[in-house]
Parts: C-alpha cells; structure tokens; sequence
C-alpha cells in the first residue's frame, strides 16, 4: 500500500467517523431530551446506529479492499469489537452525568 493510499484510506475513515459519532450523538441527544428516553437506554441505541453507519462506510466508501474474505465473520468481529465499546460508552457517560454533573452529550464527548 502506498503513502498516497493509506493517507486517503485515513482521510475517508476519519469523515465516516465523524459522520457515525454525529448520528450517535444525535440520537442520543434526540432520544434522551425530546423522546423522554433515559440516557443509559438512548446512548446505546445512539452508539449501535453510529457504528452500523461506520460499518457501511467502511465496507462501501472508506476501503477498497477487504482483509477477511468472509463479510458474516468480518460483521460478527467488528460487532464484538463494538460491544466492548459500547460498554466503555456507557460507563463513561454514566460517570460524567453521574459523577460530574455533565449533560449526557458533554458526557459523550471523551467516550
């Protein structure tokens, strides 16, 4: 992979990702204060739809090309991986509204 490449991969990946933290961030917001939802039900639906829309951009826009050869074991992997950060997700938010008194988005924010 050249330079060239891998700077372009990166710079796709870092719009998908602010992309999915804008959507996690937004449902969380809108679920949280105009639906009524708890903030420790709405962050993670917040955080299952941002990382579904990264997963797509990845897969369609950010890579060219796949390292595992089988999408079902790359999805479960990936899925795996984002449980473990979901649960960070929530013990971060839950601290910063908790523990420091912070809104559920400015708890988001170092999640």
């Amino acid at each position: 992979m050249t330079f060239r490449r891998l700077a372009d991969d990166g710079m796709r990946y870092f719009a998908a990702s602010a992309l999915a933290f804008a959507l996690d961030l937004a449902a969380l917001s809108g679920l949280s204060r105009f639906a009524g939802v708890h903030y420790l039900l709405a962050a993670p639906v917040g955080f299952a739809l941002g990382l579904a829309l990264i997963y797509l951009l990845s897969v369609r826009w950010v890579f060219a090309e796949r390292r595992m050869t089988n999408p079902r074991v790359e999805f479960v992997l990936f899925g795996l991986i984002g449980v473990v950060g979901m649960g960070i997700n929530e013990l971060v938010i839950y601290a910063g509204v908790e523990q420091f008194a912070l809104a559920p988005e400015q708890a988001k924010i170092p999640s």
